[in-house]
């Protein structure tokens, strides 16, 4: 286990560097002039010039890329190119309201997707199997950002309600204020969770539905056992291992959708501060949180593989 794991992580190194170097080559590609953004439209040619050698855009590329690797082994992410401060700064403001988003989307995925998907497999063809698999099929069409649009909308037109202090660019902590804490982070992370909790309720299903055919769980009733002693003791433990691959693979969707929905609901989170760093072409802070999203996956995807061997002892890792 512990060479699996020490294999898994410096495998991390490879991946890092090549998701760096493929983002960096992007901002080659893509039209735009940093320098143009920093300095304005107006800017003459000389002005330009002189942001660029300071800024160190005149520079080879692969010499800016090096330069930046080399800080982010000593622990530094750079300067932003619009406000002239560490990246490490304001990541240090935007990455609690970030975590926060993801982690009660996460466990609303959750809560939403395997208790019903579990319900489903165990009444199948009944009503609530039905329910189930069409309220599935709904999360799953729509848009999730649209799903925020709509609750914005018709919570003002309603019933006068707009998430606190939004579109203001602060959050009320979760300490000091509780209840608009979870007023402002519960609908984005709702919205943020009903498209995987969509796919993680449909994978419960079918995957109970295949263990609660198998023979020893048959075995488990005619013992006598109790249904909820078979579902919870027997089968759910099994059929979870599929699930668990797919809740590590949602994680992506999850970052991913954390962009859309923190502009949507005005989160001043890393997600929104990488939509306007890409606008501004700030390469320094696109490496940075594409370095940290690449790295959280990378990690929360070993995490899964690791929980294998919890859910089936069977499993071994050479």
């Amino acid at each position: 286990m512990r060479e699996y794991i020490v294999r898994r992580l410096l495998l991390i190194v490879p991946i890092i560097v090549g998701v760096s170097m493929l983002t960096f080559l992007a901002f080659q590609v893509i039209p735009g002039d940093t320098a143009v953004f920093v300095c304005g439209f107006g800017c003459t040619p000389e002005t330009l010039h002189d942001i660029r050698a300071e800024l160190g855009l005149d520079r080879p590329i692969y010499q800016q890329y090096t330069d930046w690797l080399s800080g982010v082994v000593r622990g530094d992410l750079g300067t932003s190119y619009q406000t002239k401060l560490p990246v490490t700064t304001e990541l240090g403001r935007k990455i609690p309201v970030t975590l926060e988003l993801l982690a009660l989307a996460l466990f609303l995925s959750l809560v939403l997707g395997i208790p019903p998907g579990i319900l489903s497999a165990v009444r199948p063809g009944t009503v609530v199997d039905f329910i189930v698999r069409v309220v599935s099929v709904f999360w799953l069409s729509v848009p999730s950002f649209y799903i925020g649009l709509l609750i914005i909308t018709f919570g003002a037109s309603w019933f006068g309600w707009s998430p606190p202090n939004f579109a203001t660019g602060t959050t009320p902590g979760l300490v000091a204020h509780p209840w608009q804490n979870m007023e402002t982070f519960l609908p984005p992370a709702f919205v943020l969770s009903v498209g995987i909790a969509a796919v993680i309720m449909r994978l419960t299903r079918s995957s109970m539905l295949e263990v609660m055919r198998n023979d020893y769980i048959r075995t488990a009733y005619s013992k006598g056992l109790r249904e909820r002693s078979v579902v919870w003791r027997h089968a759910l433990k099994n059929a979870m291992i599929p699930v668990a691959t797919i809740i590590g693979l949602q994680v992506g969707g999850l970052i991913g959708g954390s962009v859309l929905v923190e502009t949507v609901f005005g989160l001043n989170g890393m997600g929104y501060y990488l939509l306007i760093a890409i606008g501004t072409r700030d390469v320094q802070v696109v490496e940075a949180l594409v370095l940290i999203f690449a790295l959280s996956y990378v990690v929360i995807n070993l995490i899964v593989d690791l929980s294998y061997a919890w859910l089936d002892p069977r499993i071994h890792y050479a």
